[in-house]
């Protein structure tokens, strides 16, 4: 009932549910926890989170949590697209530093599967853009860090110009990749 590939970065999957419509609509299943499992996915989801944003060109991120609450989260968009992005922060991964990215709509219902030891952003691509996520362990505000969206040494390729792109506070002051700590091994 759905299909699972993974990404340039191995550890970070492309999940799409097998969507089922009629004259009426259409109906897919979005997680299943059994399913899931199957395809060795054990992640716990303990919490949902919507994002709504109004203007196409808001970034979000890019975002992690450390341990002892770190996230993994699974990406949905109810309403709209984005351009999707995942960083590895695992020092001893072979694609420590490196991006991936992936465009996700409404359309398409398929969704980014993000897991523990990842940065997360993403851009939207439409006006009144809304996005679901599920996470693995709750909103820490100790834990809760994140990494400069146009640091240089990433290199991310997003679809907006600096200029133009529409940022929170919080978003705007991230620090560097290269100052990160270790966070994840």
């Amino acid at each position: 009932m759905l299909t699972i590939t993974p990404t340039s970065i191995e550890a970070v999957k492309i999940v799409t549910p097998k969507s089922f419509a009629d004259s009426r609509g259409v109906f897919c299943e979005t997680y299943n926890r059994k399913r899931f499992f199957e395809y060795g996915i054990t992640l716990e989801f303990v919490q949902d989170n919507l994002s709504s944003s109004v203007g196409a060109g808001t970034i979000r991120g890019l975002h992690f949590q450390s341990n002892p609450a770190a996230q993994g989260k699974l990406i949905s968009v109810l309403r709209g697209s984005i351009f999707d992005v995942a960083v590895d922060l695992r020092r001893s991964s072979p694609t420590y530093g490196k991006w991936t990215a992936e465009k996700l709509s409404a359309q398409d219902a398929r969704q980014l599967l993000v897991p523990v030891g990842f940065a997360h952003g993403f851009c939207t691509l439409e006006p009144d853009t809304h996005v679901l996520y599920k996470v693995s362990a709750y909103y820490s505000p100790p834990n809760d860090l994140g990494i400069a969206w146009d640091d240089p040494d990433l290199a991310i390729d997003w679809p907006v110009e600096p200029g133009k792109a529409i940022l929170s506070d919080k978003d705007k002051r991230h620090p560097r990749f290269n100052s990160l700590s270790t966070y994840f091994e």
